[in-house]
């Protein structure tokens, strides 16, 4: 009988592979992590630290340096990276070096309520705590803080981001009621009373048209209030 030693070689290659394989699988899974490392993605990175990441890692899940990477369950990490509160989103991965690598987005503030209860208002209509790292400079909300009020000064506060003018000038937002919000400015001391959050863009125009000639005739020292409530015009109290 003859011996078919094409079959024999493909056999004993396919176990060397299967061999190999496995070895290596081994190997890998006996790795350790080396290190871990925190990057924080965009701009906005000033509300929490690298430090604060991997203490709260170490406080949840222990220690993670020299750890096998067989025993790490990276979507727990990420749950656990994601329950701080001043994370917006995360991703956990590992780098074929044995880096555990967390890429984080943190949260942005627009606008910081002084209450009973003080917090951020973020740029998702969410409430975040303030932090110990940094302070915002953000407008200051005031006044009758509820969740319906809130809704309308989030409303109020993406209007003014879009605006360079705006976003320059607006420091506060004063809530007297629903539908009863006065703006404060950087550099004026009037009040200006902006009525509820319907028309804004109407109601901002007709403002900045007021502003722009009341700027030229240099007249803006003369009101106390700057009213945009009523259809279509800007009603001025003088001093």
């Amino acid at each position: 009988m003859r011996i078919n030693w094409d079959y024999i070689k493909l056999a004993f290659l396919s176990v060397a592979v299967i061999a190999l394989y496995g070895f290596a699988e081994q190997r890998n899974q006996q790795r350790t992590i080396q290190n871990v490392t925190v990057k924080f993605v965009g701009e906005n990175n000033l509300y929490l630290t690298e430090d604060a990441v991997n203490k709260l890692l170490i406080q949840n899940y222990g220690a993670l340096e020299n750890t096998p990477k067989e025993q790490l369950v990276l979507n727990t990490i990420e749950e656990i990276v994601l329950s701080n509160d001043m994370v917006k989103n995360a991703q956990v991965y590992l780098t074929v070096n044995g880096e555990l690598v967390s890429k984080i987005v943190q949260r942005k503030p627009i606008g910081r309520v002084e209450s009973v209860s003080k917090f951020y208002l973020d740029d998702q209509g969410e409430r975040m705590p303030l932090s110990r790292h940094h302070s915002a400079r953000v407008p200051i909300i005031t006044g009758k803080i509820t969740g319906k009020t809130l809704e309308d000064a989030y409303v109020i506060l993406n209007y003014i981001n879009n605006d360079d003018f705006l976003r320059k000038n607006v420091i506060g937002i004063h809530i007297e009621d629903e539908n009863k919000y006065q703006l404060k400015l950087r550099m004026e001391n009037f009040v200006v009373n902006l009525g509820g959050v319907d028309n804004l863009n109407k109601k901002f125009k007709n403002f900045m048209a007021f502003y722009a000639k009341a700027a030229k005739d240099n007249s803006l020292e003369d009101y106390a209030t700057v009213s945009l409530e009523f259809n279509n015009q800007v009603v001025c109290t003088k001093i």
